[in-house]
């Protein structure tokens, strides 16, 4: 994923947080808004929250990232 993409989403933040919620059903509105489009916080929490590594939540960003469609 560029770092663009990131920048777009951090960007629609607000917009994107209930395909986010889909996704990580486990993360709380609190988390998102704690969070603030951050993507270290946003893979630290879904770390924290399913109990797996750090390499393994960054590659579930990056996949959810991948397939978001950007007008």
């Amino acid at each position: 994923m560029s770092a663009g993409t990131w920048d777009r989403i951090a960007g629609k933040w607000k917009q994107l947080r209930g395909e986010i919620r889909s996704r990580w059903g486990d993360l709380t509105d609190d988390d998102l808004e704690m969070m603030a489009g951050e993507r270290d916080k946003l893979a630290g929490k879904i770390q924290e929250r399913y109990g797996i590594t750090k390499d393994e939540a960054n590659k579930q960003i990056d996949e959810w990232a991948d397939k978001l469609k950007f007008d």
